[in-house]
């Protein structure tokens, strides 16, 4: 008797915020977020970050219809987050390209440029200068 391979749908997506990646696994499914093993409401300190990750899912209204795993490294829990929510628009965009105009017209598929600024020599930090003496 040969053993059958189960083979289940996946959609995958690669999130990136400051310095935080996030590597997000859609599954037909009925809507739990798993971060790092853990529930997000668990693993993120304020509900409002998990509710950002979520806009993908509210703007194309497949909020109930997939299960998410996310693997999520580096930065802070708002990079995180971030980073989750990219992810999560391009699984989206690869389970069905019909759902473009709706990530698109909210801006979920842009990647977030912004970095911290580096440091430079002469002054305190990115721009702060020393203070100025007159005499």
């Amino acid at each position: 008797m040969a053993a059958t391979k189960k083979t289940t749908i996946s959609y995958r997506g690669t999130g990136r915020r400051k310095s935080s990646v996030a590597q997000v696994v859609l599954t037909p499914g009925n809507g739990d977020i798993v971060v790092n093993g853990k529930p997000a409401l668990e693993f993120f300190p304020y509900a409002t970050l998990v509710q950002d990750m979520e806009q993908p899912l509210v703007a194309t209204g497949t909020k109930e219809d997939f299960s998410i795993k996310v693997k999520v490294k580096g930065g802070g829990f708002t990079g995180q987050a971030g980073a989750a929510r990219l992810g999560i628009a391009r699984a989206l965009l690869d389970a069905s390209k019909d759902y473009k105009t709706d990530l698109r017209a909210k801006g979920l598929l842009t990647r977030d440029a912004r970095v911290k600024e580096r440091k430079k020599y002469g002054l305190y930090g990115a721009r702060r200068a020393p203070q100025f003496s007159k005499r």
